[in-house]
């Protein structure tokens, strides 16, 4: 995931490939949910993922099934995770009239505000059991991994003055 948002960040900087910059369903999911965004984010995961498995240290580190899938597969459906992971919260979002971006100010907001973080491995679980079936609490210890990182990265780039909000 990490791989998509450090390439999307310099194309939304700069407003590379504008002609994709249209919204995927701007009644579903809201304007800021591009072609663009799920064709870098998806490729960026992609990529990302073939780096990581040259490194022996990651590539050991792996669960067998997605050492012996390769790193197309599994990039590929991480990258296709990073998308769809992102999709229903925008949709519930815009249902309750939340503006992208922001977070509803209640009890809610704060449960949707903390699923953002790591919403991607909720959609890895289904796409990855073809090659590997996660367990509940692999589930779980991801989603945690995941969301710390993401809310330290945030609160990185809040302070750093390249996000106007901590989450």
């Amino acid at each position: 995931m990490l791989g998509g948002a450090l390439v999307h960040a310099p194309v939304l900087r700069y407003d590379l490939a504008p002609s994709l910059k249209r919204p995927l369903s701007a009644r579903l999911f809201g304007a800021n949910k591009t072609v663009r965004g799920a064709i870098v984010m998806s490729s960026g995961t992609a990529v990302a993922t073939l780096a990581l498995h040259r490194l022996p240290a990651y590539r050991e580190r792996l669960p067998a099934e997605l050492r012996t899938a390769g790193p197309l597969r599994h990039g590929a459906l991480l990258g296709a995770a990073v998308v769809l992971g992102e999709l229903p919260n925008s949709a519930v979002k815009r249902r309750l009239g939340i503006a992208p971006g922001e977070r509803a100010g209640s009890p809610l907001g704060v449960v949707m505000a903390i699923h953002d973080q790591a919403d991607f491995v909720l959609a890895a679980w289904p796409l990855l059991a073809p090659i590997w079936r996660m367990r509940a609490r692999e589930v779980a210890e991801a989603f945690a991994v995941v969301a710390g990182v993401h809310l330290a990265v945030n609160l990185v780039g809040y302070a750093t003055g390249a996000r106007s909000a901590p989450l």
